[in-house]
């Protein structure tokens, strides 16, 4: 049985990037050495893995990678530290239409 991770590294410009992989140690490395001189990676080394989880199932893993590339930044830094009331409050909907806040504009 394979494991699957998906990992964030923060790069030397602040920005985060999210990836998938089945060899963690492998693809880091890969993206120290700077391998592929057009990824997002290459011109923003070196890198720090900040997160990372694993997964039995590469389906969950490929899901659980696109939801976080779809978040925002203060998101991403909430996973990341492991601050999960945080990012509850930040998954919650605010659209004024959402069903929490329906009754007021009655």
């Amino acid at each position: 049985m394979h494991s699957y991770y998906v990992y964030i590294l923060k790069c030397s410009d602040q920005s985060y990037y999210t990836g998938i992989t089945n060899d963690l140690e492998k693809r880091i490395e890969q993206h120290q050495s700077g391998c592929k001189k057009n990824s997002y990676t290459y011109n923003r080394r070196p890198l720090e893995l900040v997160f990372y989880q694993k997964f039995n199932d590469v389906l969950q893993a490929i899901y659980f990678e696109k939801k976080i590339k779809g978040w925002t930044r203060r998101k991403k830094e909430a996973l990341i530290c492991g601050d999960d009331k945080m990012l509850q409050i930040l998954s919650e909907c605010r659209n004024a239409t959402h069903y929490k806040y329906y009754d007021r504009y009655e």
